[in-house]
């Protein structure tokens, strides 16, 4: 077998870069990413941008542009709806299991992540409140010890990023959601696994009719 090179590693730096520019708003939807732009500011080959690019048209948030290359797709709200009812399913599983399997580790470590989200109310920064989100729930699925919630979870967050930082732009009210977490880890604390459950569903589906509700107005 031949050596691998690290193109993956530098590929997936690029789309973490081009998903923050249009999570932040920086890249609105139908502006067009043109290939040979990102790879100067980014100082990289074509190659990683060109993967990184396919990799978020199918991921959706991308899509073909008239006549040719790439624009920043609009948001979806059909999709949305859909994509959050299956992580309202997924995320209730993951909190069942988290408060069966580890409510001691849950209130020996869960503080931390409650205290960095809040940390990042305050900063008020839209990667920071984002990042705490997702550091949490991927807190909570290694709690469950279920070894496939993270990787279907994965299929998600790409989007859900975008989606979270649409809603965060816009709505001061939904960046201090750390109150509902803080209650759905002492759930998780106390060995309560249908509460946890119904907690992290209603979470979910309550963020869903929220940007439902909002989406058109913009």
């Amino acid at each position: 077998m031949k050596t691998l090179s690290i193109q993956p590693n530098l590929s997936e730096q690029v789309h973490d870069a081009i998903l923050l520019e249009i999570s932040s708003g920086k890249l609105s939807p139908g502006t067009r990413v043109i290939q040979e732009q990102i790879a100067a500011e980014l100082g990289v080959s074509r190659q990683p941008v060109q993967q990184a690019l396919m990799l978020l048209r199918n991921q959706g948030l991308l899509t073909d542009a008239p006549g040719r290359g790439l624009i920043v797709a609009p948001l979806d709200p059909v999709y949305i709806r859909q994509m959050y009812e299956i992580r309202s399913v997924l995320e209730g599983l993951a909190f069942r299991k988290a408060a069966e399997m580890n409510p001691t580790l849950a209130a020996a470590k869960g503080g931390v992540y409650i205290d960095k989200g809040r940390a990042a109310v305050k900063s008020g920064a839209v990667s920071d409140l984002v990042n705490a989100d997702m550091a949490f729930h991927n807190f909570v699925y290694g709690l469950s010890e279920n070894r496939l919630i993270a990787p279907t979870m994965d299929t998600h967050w790409t989007y859900t990023q975008r989606v979270m930082g649409w809603v965060l732009m816009r709505h001061e009210k939904q960046r201090d959601i750390w109150d509902q977490h803080e209650a759905m880890l002492q759930s998780i604390a106390q060995g309560d696994g249908d509460s946890a459950e119904q907690a992290a569903r209603k979470h979910i589906l309550q963020a869903s009719d929220f940007i439902f509700q909002h989406i058109n107005e913009h």
